[in-house]
């Protein structure tokens, strides 16, 4: 009976303790995790900084900084929707701040108001946050349709090239002026997943799964050989 016993105690336990290392691991990610978040949530809600020099994503990636200047006619339009508003469009405008030129997000505006003209508006201050959002996947994101003015994803080195500007996207969160229909959208950390407890829960579920399984077959070899 022994014998019988051995190969699958064995296995058995090599299982457990495998599914039980995959949750310790999936516990120490969501420390790191939610350690990234906290560095992150200071750095968007710091006091607001002048526009450095030569920013890039590295380095400045959710700087906040207030820039007063001009906001360029008209807009790039990223289709989009928000909840409880529904389908609409990010709008980015040029930005001409202290002798440069960069991309701003003015914001959202719902789609029955997505063709409104959008003139010159001069004198306006803008507090926001830098940002080069991830959102183009080779294999799924569109072409942008420049007849119709419809983006898909906010592609700051294109949009740069489009509008002639640095790429350096400023994301407004608070604007003074006249800053048009959009509504700010700034930056948060809504699309930063952070599943780490989720899986590390399904591993700990599935190592005791696991045990108890491993436990009712020794049972059963015991009661065959009895």
């Amino acid at each position: 009976m022994r014998m019988r016993m051995i190969l699958p105690t064995i296995f058995g336990l090599a299982g457990f303790a495998v599914l039980m290392a995959l949750g310790i691991w999936q516990m120490q990610r969501l420390a790191w995790k939610e350690s990234v978040l906290a560095e992150m949530r200071a750095a968007m809600t710091a006091a607001p900084v002048a526009l450095p020099d030569g920013p890039d994503a590295a380095a400045h990636n959710y700087l906040p900084v207030r820039a007063s200047g001009r906001i360029g006619e008209g807009a790039i339009r990223i289709l989009g929707s928000r909840r409880l508003v529904g389908p609409g469009y990010r709008l980015i405008s040029a930005f001409e701040t202290g002798g440069r030129r960069i991309l701003l997000d003015r914001g959202f505006v719902a789609q029955a108001r997505g063709d409104a003209p959008l003139p010159v508006q001069d004198d306006v201050t803008v507090a926001g946050n830098l940002h080069w959002p991830d959102e183009i996947d080779a294999s799924f994101t569109p072409e942008p349709d420049l007849d119709a003015n419809i983006w898909f994803a906010r592609d700051v080195p294109a949009m740069a090239r489009h509008l002639g500007t640095e790429p350096v996207l400023l994301v407004a969160r608070d604007e003074t002026g006249d800053t048009g229909p959009a509504t700010p959208w700034p930056v948060d950390m809504s699309g930063i997943a952070n599943d780490h407890l989720e899986y590390a829960i399904t591993w700990f579920s599935l190592s005791v799964l696991w045990l108890g399984m491993t436990l009712y077959l020794l049972w059963r070899i015991r009661q065959r050989t009895v």
